[in-house]
């Protein structure tokens, strides 16, 4: 148990930084949904979607291959230091190409009339592609509270930066003060483009804060060690090319196969009421800061199948009360968006926890294939999964907008927990206790069905059927216990 005590530590400080940089960026969704027209607010988040996607490419997998090799090489660093010349050796190249065809990229993506978008955002994808092993090696040396200091740096960097812009400056315009700040730092037309700016600077903040863990590399390259790399990263590319394409190609499709006098619309409502799920999101991103590298560590270990096992049961317990709480709430924390022209989104919430907390299963899942060398079946299942957005996001968009692509992703997540356990029984059996992890699922399912019918004194039967999933689980694990101690 003190592995597991460990690994929820860890998973704490880890999110620390996710839980309140995400709580202070998702108060930006009542400044940004106030400012921005839904059409607007789909604009942006279809460039993001686009980032996404290179980052994936711009990393291709190096950071789990480092997590792998550093735990089994003699020299983490000389697997560092290999990783983050190949690294910044493609971001350079990245650059130039971007660069040399700005244009016709803005064209592609339709903000043909501001092309420095596309420079912006791919400065700031190279900032934090550099970023992605510094912070890695953190995570390896255990030095958590290093950093979570950084990421919430580089996140109060960046809502400052937004305030100043959205709130500050305007402010001081329609004062008539401060006109030498306003007439060389601010224009109103760039609009949603203060977005990339502030993040720019946040970035390249971040990477300023790195530079003690870059500065001390060797800087040498071991085209052996970069082999091995590369061919364990590989399959871990196409594999988050498919997660990126589970997570963002909904907005893409939904700006192509809608018409066009709704869609952007359409992606903007979507893509607001998606930020309330985020703290599913944001503990699913702290658990996997804190797993991956547990996970790896414990791989060698002669209980270390029981030790997954018991991760997933606990993870389960928590991920169902957080879906549970926030669909409860959900009259409450709508409020956040205040441009009530997006409430109309607000029904994709629950299919979308729900999608997340099979996502975080696959998570647990995907140990097999990754301490056993076996990344190819992680791709396979991941390009799996992608299939199944694609499909069923063509096939729902059309009828269901994008409630549609709200079931698309949860039939696309809960595919692939599947597949990933059917696979794993004939490489990596792990007993996970699913009669348990099943009865978790289907107490929060059942309690947010009666919230549904009663939901008219939503406060007092919210609270209760929160209360009552907790004392579940802790009447349940307490038996569990005593289970176990008296079998031994």
């Amino acid at each position: 148990m003190s592995l597991l005590h460990k690994l929820a530590g860890q998973t704490a400080i880890y999110g620390l930084s996710s839980i309140v940089g995400r709580l202070l960026n998702f108060l930006l969704v009542p400044l940004y949904t106030s400012i921005f027209a839904p059409e607007e607010y789909g604009t942006f988040s279809e460039l993001m979607a686009v980032v996404a996607f290179a980052m994936v490419v711009l990393t291709y997998g190096f950071e789990t291959s480092f997590f792998h090799f550093a735990n089994k090489e003699d020299s983490a660093e000389q697997t560092l230091s290999t990783g983050f010349i190949s690294l910044t050796a493609t971001s350079l190249l990245f650059i130039i190409l971007s660069f040399s065809y700005t244009q016709p990229i803005a064209n592609l993506l339709h903000v043909s009339s501001q092309p420095q978008y596309i420079q912006w955002l791919t400065l700031i994808v190279v900032l934090d592609v550099l970023s992605t092993l510094p912070f890695a090696k953190l995570r390896l040396e255990q030095k958590a509270w290093r950093f979570a200091t950084i990421r919430l740096i580089n996140i109060a960097v960046n809502i400052g930066l937004n305030l100043f812009f959205f709130l500050l400056c305007p402010y001081l315009v329609s004062e008539g003060m401060a006109p030498f700040l306003t007439n060389y730092v601010y224009n109103p037309s760039i609009g949603i483009g203060y977005i990339f700016i502030s993040n720019l600077i946040a970035s390249l903040i971040m990477l300023g804060l790195l530079s003690p863990e870059i500065l001390t590399l060797k800087m040498t390259f071991d085209l052996v060690v970069w082999k091995k790399m590369i061919r364990y990263g590989l399959p871990l590319l196409i594999g988050g090319l498919a997660y990126v394409t589970n997570e963002m190609v909904d907005r893409l499709l939904l700006k192509y196969l809608l018409p066009s006098n709704i869609a952007s619309a359409e992606v903007g409502i979507y893509s607001a009421c998606y930020k309330i799920s985020i703290f599913m999101t944001l503990f699913i991103q702290a658990f996997r800061y804190g797993a991956e590298p547990f996970f790896f560590a414990q791989a060698e270990s002669e209980d270390a199948k029981e030790q997954y096992a018991k991760v997933m049961r606990y993870f389960i317990a928590f991920t169902g009360f957080i879906f549970l709480s926030i669909n409860v709430f959900i009259d409450l924390l709508k409020h956040f968006i205040q441009n009530e022209t997006y409430h109309a989104g607000l029904e994709v919430v629950p299919i979308l926890l729900l999608a997340n907390l099979f996502l975080g299963m696959y998570y647990n899942l995907s140990v097999w294939y990754k301490v056993s060398e076996k990344t190819r079946f992680g791709a396979y299942i991941s390009v799996f999964g992608a299939c199944v957005t694609v499909f069923f996001n063509i096939l729902l968009i059309p009828t269901m907008s994008y409630v549609g692509s709200a079931w698309a992703t949860l039939l696309c997540y809960a595919s692939m927990c599947l597949l990933s356990f059917i696979l794993s029984r004939s490489h990596y059996p792990i007993s996970y206790p699913w009669k348990t992890i099943f009865t978790y699922l289907i107490a929060a399912l059942v309690l947010f069905y009666f919230w549904l019918q009663w939901h008219d004194a939503y406060f007092v039967v919210s609270t209760l059927v929160c209360i009552v999933y907790v004392f579940g689980v802790l009447m349940l694990e307490k038996r569990k216990k005593i289970s176990t101690l008296s079998a031994k």
